[in-house]
């Protein structure tokens, strides 16, 4: 066999946005926050690529679609260390970090199962906690602590 590159790359987009550093087991909740399974733009997803910081990351590529900061938002808790580059004319022209939201509505499990939100059609509300490197989400319901970032389900 030759040397030569055998490397595959993701392919490039003229205008949209990119998800990069996403954590490769958390990806698919990524997908689920943003809906984007049923997003009518291309949407290019890698998972399982070599990322010299994480090992393994995964990558979302989402064409002709500019997401606002708070729906970018929801998706510290899946995806801390996200960034968003902004391509305009196959170009970044913008990169920056996933910042944690405030407040998460209807993205969330609450992990008390006597919850009015997992016995009754009412969306999910939690206040994020951060305690060290730890984020908790308190619900706003029945005021328990969630620390393990569960999705719903669409």
């Amino acid at each position: 066999m030759s040397e030569r590159n055998t490397q595959l790359k993701v392919s490039a987009i003229k205008d949209g946005t990119v998800l990069d550093h996403i954590p490769a087991g958390r990806l698919f909740q990524v997908v689920d926050i943003l809906d984007l399974s049923h997003c009518s733009n291309p949407v290019t997803i890698g998972v399982n690529l070599e990322s010299k910081s994480q090992g393994r990351k995964g990558i979302i590529k989402i064409a002709d679609r500019f997401f606002e900061d708070e729906e970018l938002s929801r998706i510290a808790l899946a995806a801390p260390e996200a960034t968003v580059n902004i391509i305009k004319d196959y170009q970044v022209v913008s990169k920056k970090k996933i910042e944690l939201p405030a407040e998460v509505v209807g993205i969330a499990k609450c992990s008390n199962p006597m919850c009015v939100t997992n016995n009754q059609d009412v969306p999910t509300r939690f206040t994020t906690v951060v305690e060290g490197e730890k984020v908790k989400l308190l619900c706003h319901y029945c005021e328990k602590t969630t620390e393990e970032f569960v999705p719903l389900r669409h």
